[in-house]
């Protein structure tokens, strides 16, 4: 009979050969991860790929645009001018930006923060920074497009009517500013909307957040444009981001020349570049804070 020291031991566990192979393809990485939740978010900012529900707004928004595009184009070619300039055009459907960013910002972060999701997210080759660019970026994108598309085929739709190529050009040069302003509206709105949403879980109330950011400074701009000092009333504008960026477009574009800048065109310039900064500064360090939880 074997002693309890020359017994065999019993074998801890039994490794089974079940078929699976490790994996020998390439390895995208973290640059491939970015661009795919770019993509991803820039789908989901117009409703690709998800319900008809959620297609509703974005697309009813493009519609809007695009019917306005096509009103002025029609104006245009029966009249030889048109109501709107192409720069004016941002400004004048700013509404529709505003709203456009309210609603996408929630659905491209605040429904990440409320389910969870975020860990998986991280426990990829993806570093918290890479998210928050990621989805910024795709906001801007989105808010771009939003309106550039529609403006795209206005100058289109104009261009065919016009008799050379030299007066294709000129209106090119028109609608080049036009394009350029679109795209600050878009950073602008985009930075302010996404860092206001990462703040809230509820998509409805970051919705609701975002557009109070927006309107209660409005009467702030209004108070500083009736003051009796000349130099308040030329800088109201920089009160609120919505006059922030007509301010910009005023320097850069003559837009309107409504707000009355006066000789501060170089300092709406400077605020809007530090509002973009700081609220981007401020997008990264919440999701830092979010990372460690």
């Amino acid at each position: 009979m074997p002693t309890p020291e020359t017994a065999t031991p019993a074998p801890a566990g039994v490794i089974h050969d079940i078929g699976y192979q490790r994996y020998q393809g390439v390895r995208l990485g973290r640059g491939y991860v970015v661009g795919s939740l770019y993509a991803h978010s820039l789908r989901t900012a117009f409703g690709l790929g998800r319900s008809a529900k959620a297609k509703i707004f974005p697309w009813l928004i493009v519609g809007i645009v695009a019917v306005v595009a096509a009103v002025l184009a029609a104006i245009r070619a029966q009249l030889g001018q048109m109501p709107l300039s192409y720069a004016q055009f941002p400004q004048t459907l700013i509404l529709l930006i505003l709203l456009f960013c309210a609603v996408v910002a929630p659905e491209l972060v605040s429904r990440d923060l409320h389910s969870g999701v975020l860990p998986l997210y991280f426990a990829r080759p993806l570093r918290r920074g890479d998210y928050a660019l990621a989805k910024w970026g795709a906001l801007a994108t989105a808010a771009f497009l939003m309106l550039a598309g529609p403006l795209t085929l206005m100058f289109a739709a104009i261009a065919f009517t016009l008799d050379d190529l030299g007066a294709v050009w000129r209106e090119f040069g028109d609608f080049a500013p036009g394009l350029a302003y679109l795209a600050i509206h878009a950073v602008v709105f985009s930075a302010v909307a996404l860092l206001v949403a990462s703040l809230v879980k509820r998509r409805a109330v970051a919705a609701g957040a975002i557009v109070g950011v927006f309107l209660l400074t409005t009467p702030v701009v209004g108070v500083l444009s009736v003051l009796p000092s000349r130099t308040a009333n030329q800088l109201a504008g920089l009160a609120s981001p919505a006059t922030l960026v007509g301010g910009v477009g005023d320097w850069l574009f003559e837009s309107s020349g409504d707000l009355g800048i006066g000789d501060f065109g170089p300092l709406y310039g400077l605020v809007t570049l530090a509002l973009v900064v700081t609220c981007v500064a401020l997008l990264l360090a919440r999701y830092r804070k979010v990372a460690a939880q």
